[in-house]
């Protein structure tokens, strides 16, 4: 349950501009200025087509509600290629 707190408030926006701190796994923030250019350019391009996805959708006729289930589960879905073995 804990877990799933942190992942919540990972998705608040807890900087003056909205963008999320990105940090590294043990909570160090990233402080590379490129690094975050570059995570926060590529949250918003997601943010953008999943929001034409959505509208094509609604507009379409599907229910919200599993257009937004079924992102859910894309992003569940997705695979860390460079994710060490324990």
């Amino acid at each position: 349950m804990a877990d799933e707190t942190a992942k919540a408030s990972d998705a608040a926006p807890d900087t003056p501009s909205g963008a999320p701190a990105w940090r590294e796994p043990d909570g160090t923030p990233i402080s590379c200025e490129e690094k975050i250019l570059v995570l926060n350019e590529n949250l918003e391009e997601i943010k953008e087509m999943a929001q034409e996805a959505l509208e094509d959708a609604v507009l379409m006729g599907v229910d919200e509600a599993q257009v937004r289930r079924i992102f859910q589960s894309a992003v569940d879905d997705l695979v860390n290629p460079y994710k060490k073995d324990p």
